[in-house]
């Protein structure tokens, strides 16, 4: 596998319940700023044995990921309301309630 999609899914195991990470924010704590669009590839090529929180990462919007990452955008939403992320009226999330800070992010 991949280092850096390992490095990924280690980040995106320890997003907490109720949180979200951005796919540019996942980049950035790996010292890839520009590595969004390599993150969004490496959350679509999950093993599904990790069972990672996969629902947890959207985009730097608060927009959900794209329908195929989940068959329906519903999916990924109801996960999220589940864990008590809100969402503003527009559908995005509300990041600035739910936006995990990483322990070293300043």
């Amino acid at each position: 596998m991949n280092s850096f999609f390992q490095q990924v899914y280690q980040l995106v195991a320890e997003i907490p319940v109720g949180k979200v990470a951005t796919y540019g924010q996942i980049g950035r704590l790996l010292g890839r700023p520009n590595a969004g669009l390599m993150v969004g590839w490496a959350m679509r090529s999950i093993p599904a044995a990790l069972q990672l929180p996969a629902h947890r990462v959207v985009y730097q919007s608060g927009a959900l990921a794209p329908t195929a990452a989940f068959g329906d955008w519903e999916v990924q939403r109801v996960l999220l309301e589940a864990e008590g992320v809100t969402f503003k009226p527009d559908g995005r999330v509300d990041l600035d309630r739910h936006l995990w800070h990483f322990r070293t992010e300043a």
